[in-house]
């Protein structure tokens, strides 16, 4: 079993304590990382902040070759990281490529959406000045960040957080999820061998109960980007040093349906948008909101597809793999038995081989029941009957959630009439919910989260604006 040490200051971290990351396949130890201390992480900081001035002293061509090289090298162990992120999450091997590879367009996107970022500029003939002046409003790092990233999306996740803000200038001490932390790990010394000094990215891990807090109070915080749970995300509000919060948390989000156009398609996207990757997913489709009439045809066609899914383990490159741990199972086991006991009609699935999950299809859920409500983070998909558009739109938007909606209808009028009415972050019409393409702000309201992402917007949320005025 090998032994992956935290990277402070471009050095590993020899540490008397360690964290056992688990395999979620297995149930078995694959690897063990550092379990930092507060004093551990209060150096991440130290070091962090007095790397950044000679950091963004640099200039943005020599940050730029760095994150090339960085790209690069992500690509040239594209097979070890992908290896062992499916160690780490259960994640297909061909979704962990697709993941590494994702990420190295995502660095190349953002240099360019930097490269299109336009210095504001004033003289006396702009509009509403009447001084002789010339004024320069450029972007610059805000200093020191910290990134949380999750289990999920290890790589791509993380590198989205850190790729923007470290070419604008900015320094970070990084936090991968538990599992996740070996590849998090990883990504740092890979960091380290494109050349980017000692300092810039610090890779701190260790036991959440024993360091989150510490990770998120330290003096020297300038801002901080947390992917998440709500209720870690809601106490990251009340208790962080930095109130420069960037949080994407849960999302319940709903496929409405309006009418019987396109169903074969239809329940095809709806099964690809609610089962990969186990339904692990934030924008995966987590309820169906249609009518009687429409699901009484819809209902049959999504079974069909469901019962198409490959099942199995990571290495197999099935869509349904072992979920992230037992905890997580049992819950979605309770949110099914529930739904069943109150009258849920269960369509397909519901077994389970240890943290394995049959994907299940629920017809007949009705607002009673947990599922309904609830985020279940699994391969899960419950049929709400509703036959009033209104009535549609009052049930989506009463979830505490407010991530993204997809809407299928021919009426494509109709269906954005609809959208504007829906209290999400963003609303799909005839498409399903996705986090993707990368240059799209990401956001969501209520629970989903605070603040934006996409790319343009964190490289604007990871500076501020400088101005200089000179009177002429």
């Amino acid at each position: 079993m090998e032994k992956f040490k935290a990277i402070i200051n471009n050095q590993e971290i020899e540490s008397n304590s360690w964290l056992d990351i688990m395999d979620p396949t297995t149930d078995e130890v694959y690897a063990q990382v550092s379990a930092l201390s507060a004093q551990e992480i209060d150096s991440a900081f130290k070091a962090a902040k007095a790397a950044q001035k000679k950091w963004e002293a640099i200039g943005i061509e020599k940050r730029t070759e760095f994150l090339i090289i960085w790209r690069d090298l992500l690509l040239k162990n594209e097979e070890d990281l992908a290896t062992t992120m499916m160690h780490e999450i259960a994640k297909a091997y061909k979704d962990c490529l697709t993941e590494v590879r994702r990420t190295a367009e995502y660095i190349d996107l953002t240099i360019s959406e930097y490269n299109d970022l336009q210095v504001l500029t004033f003289d006396k003939n702009s509009k509403g000045v009447t001084e002789d002046i010339v004024a320069e409003y450029k972007r610059i790092a805000k200093g020191v960040g910290v990134g949380i990233s999750p289990f999920n999306y290890p790589i791509n996740l993380a590198v989205s957080k850190l790729a923007p803000g470290l070419l604008t200038g900015n320094t970070f001490v990084f936090k991968p999820a538990t599992q996740g932390s070996v590849v998090g790990i990883k990504i740092g010394q890979l960091a380290i061998e494109a050349g980017i000094p000692a300092g810039v990215l610090n890779v701190v891990t260790g036991r959440g109960r024993d360091i989150g807090d510490v990770i998120v109070t330290n003096p020297l915080i300038d801002f901080i980007s947390f992917t998440g749970s709500v209720p870690v995300g809601r106490r990251l509000m009340e208790i962080s040093s930095s109130k420069d919060l960037v949080l994407e948390l849960g999302g319940k989000d709903a496929a409405i349906l309006l009418d019987e156009h396109n169903l074969e398609n239809i329940a095809k996207d709806i099964v690809a948008g609610a089962f990969s990757y186990s339904g692990q997913r934030c924008t995966a489709i987590k309820r169906v909101i249609t009518t009687d009439n429409i699901a009484d045809k819809l209902t049959p066609l999504i079974k069909a597809e469901v019962a198409k899914l490959t099942v199995g383990l990571p290495n197999e490159n099935p869509i349904i793999t072992p979920m992230i741990d037992k905890k997580s199972a049992d819950f979605v086991t309770d949110l099914i038995n529930d739904a069943v006991k109150k009258g849920a009609t269960l369509v397909y699935g519901g077994t389970r081989d240890k943290n394995l999950l049959q994907p299940t299809l629920l017809d007949n859920v009705t607002v009673e029941m947990n599922v309904a409500w609830e985020e279940p983070f699994g391969p899960v998909l419950p049929i709400i009957r509703i036959n009033e558009i209104e009535d549609m739109i009052s049930v989506a938007n009463k979830s505490n959630f407010g991530l993204q909606t997809s809407i299928y209808s021919k009426d494509v009028d109709l269906a954005y009439k609809v959208a504007e009415q829906l209290e999400v972050g963003t609303v799909n019409i005839n498409r399903r919910t996705q986090r993707g393409p990368d240059v799209l702000p990401f956001l969501g309201v209520k629970d989903s989260g605070f603040g934006v992402q996409g790319i343009k917007e964190t490289i604007l949320s990871t500076t501020r604006y400088r101005g200089i005025i000179i009177k002429k």
